[in-house]
């Protein structure tokens, strides 16, 4: 881990440089309070996971990846693209205005736009493996069992989860109902297909047999 100021926030060590500071006050003005505390417990699962398994890691660019990894999710959401593509884009934006070079800011924009997809983000660099782990950790309790019952409580107990799973699957199924084009191909058509009456999209196979080629 590469070494920097320190805060303690809910008993874990965390950087407390003045641009996490700033990632920090971006997603409470960008989250409503649930997704906010959603984003922080994130941030803390993962940099508990970091410590537990020992992982060297840029702990600035693991911070500002899962503290921004959710700011467009909401049911004002509009598209064109996957939110998580469109956060990615603002979260790099913010990265590079701050004045992280490139591979930094494209570790940051990799960990959001991956952070819904675990079966490529566990398997990348160890930022963003680690900010999907965090995320996943807190949203299905992937590995749940990898963090100490008495730290999982101590980050509830500050960031408390405001009936998550309710809001956040109504912002998945506004997504579904509204931007149905930026869900044939992800998680979100799950709660298409079993939630939003009317939910139709296109079927990879489909795509394949109708490709404008003769074989």
């Amino acid at each position: 881990m590469i070494a920097m100021e320190a805060r303690i926030v809910a008993g874990i060590s965390v950087p407390g440089t003045p641009l996490v500071g700033r990632a920090i006050d971006y997603a409470r003005e960008a989250c409503e309070p649930y997704l906010f505390n959603h984003v922080m417990r994130s941030w803390l699962f993962a940099a508990k996971i970091a410590e537990l398994q020992n992982i060297t890691h840029d702990a600035e660019v693991l911070a500002v990846g899962a503290l921004l990894h959710d700011i467009t999710l909401n049911e004002r959401f509009a598209g064109p693209r996957r939110f998580e593509v469109e956060a990615a884009d603002l979260a790099r934006k913010f990265a590079t205005e701050a004045g992280l070079d490139g591979r930094r800011a494209q570790l940051i924009w990799d960990s959001v736009a991956l952070n819904s997809t675990p079966s490529i983000g566990l398997y990348k660099e160890a930022e963003i493996a680690l900010c999907t782990a965090g995320i996943c950790f807190d949203v299905v309790g992937l590995k749940y069992s990898l963090i100490p019952s008495s730290d999982v409580r101590a980050i509830i107990a500050e960031f408390p989860r405001l009936g998550m799973k309710k809001k956040m699957t109504a912002c998945f199924c506004h997504i579904a109902k509204t931007q149905p084009e930026t869900t044939y191909d992800n998680f979100v058509r799950d709660f298409g297909e079993r939630l939003v009456s009317g939910y139709s999209v296109p079927s990879s196979v489909d795509l394949i047999a109708e490709a404008p080629f003769a074989e």
